[in-house]
């Protein structure tokens, strides 16, 4: 097998495996919960180190270790948030009838100081290792950020497919600024500018004037955007992808869905 299959082999088989650990951590009971983020910002911080020291290293054991700080630094920033940790001020449902620029900025105040501690993290990755041979940590980190906003501007404008039983009881209020709509033109032009830029990344993959490690760095990340895409197809398509973490259940044998009140209204 050679280097590029298995970092597609490895961004898969994490990307997967990682989504269920935050998961399965975030359904955990709630007196564990300020363990559960002690544990997140140690091997974030542990991380951002990480991140710094393979900035400066081109070799395979460089860009998997970059690989494994953006990870690490995008975990903290999900458990953060599913935890209830880090989201925004507001924490109550959409009010009824609220349509347009008024709707936007209820929904965006419940996720902005997520969202800004995401920005934050992106800027210092980007400003710590400006110029450095080995962009693994920023790249992969700026590929989830990328797609990750674009889904949720996708989830609030509206899609077909959304898996609200992950979502736990004590975030069930976003729900309520999720729509369902048959047709999204958003989707269309995330997925578009999102093959482009795929396309982009696999000609580097291919280039026969990258080097092995700027193949396997290119591979790296975009095999993360391919999954980014991947997400979104979920969402536009009527796809029982929730399937993908089945493993991730209560231990008295509930589904995670049990304990929210899903507010699905219609699919127009």
């Amino acid at each position: 097998m050679n280097d590029c299959a298995l970092a597609v082999l490895v961004v898969v088989g994490a990307w997967w495996l990682s989504t269920g650990v935050v998961l399965r951590v975030v359904w955990l009971p709630t007196r564990t919960h300020r363990t559960s983020l002690a544990v997140f910002s140690a091997l974030a911080l542990l991380g951002g180190w990480a991140a710094l020291r393979a900035s400066e290293l081109p070799t395979t054991a460089g860009a998997y270790v970059g690989f494994a700080a953006a990870l690490s630094l995008w975990g903290w920033h999900e458990a953060a948030f599913l935890l209830g940790a880090v989201s925004g001020p507001r924490k109550e449902p959409c009010r009824d009838g609220l349509a347009g620029w008024a709707r936007f900025r209820e929904a965006t105040a419940t996720v902005i100081h997520h969202e800004l501690a995401l920005a934050a993290t992106l800027v210092a990755l980007v400003a710590a290792t400006w110029g450095a041979p080995n962009q693994v940590a920023t790249g992969v980190f700026a590929v989830l950020w990328a797609m990750r906003l674009s889904a949720k501007l996708n989830v609030f404008s509206g899609v077909r497919n959304i898996s609200e039983e992950f979502v736990p009881a004590h975030l069930r209020y976003l729900t309520s600024y999720f729509r369902r709509r048959r047709f999204n033109p958003l989707m269309m032009l995330s997925l578009g500018a999102s093959a482009v830029a795929l396309y982009a990344a696999v000609g580097a993959v291919l280039s026969t004037d990258v080097g092995r490690f700027g193949a396997l760095q290119a591979t790296l990340i975009a095999t993360m955007l391919g999954l980014g895409m991947l997400e979104h197809v979920f969402l536009a398509v009527p796809l029982p992808d929730a399937l993908l973490w089945r493993w991730v259940i209560r231990a008295d044998g509930r589904e995670l869905g049990d304990a929210v009140v899903l507010r699905r209204g219609d699919v127009r």
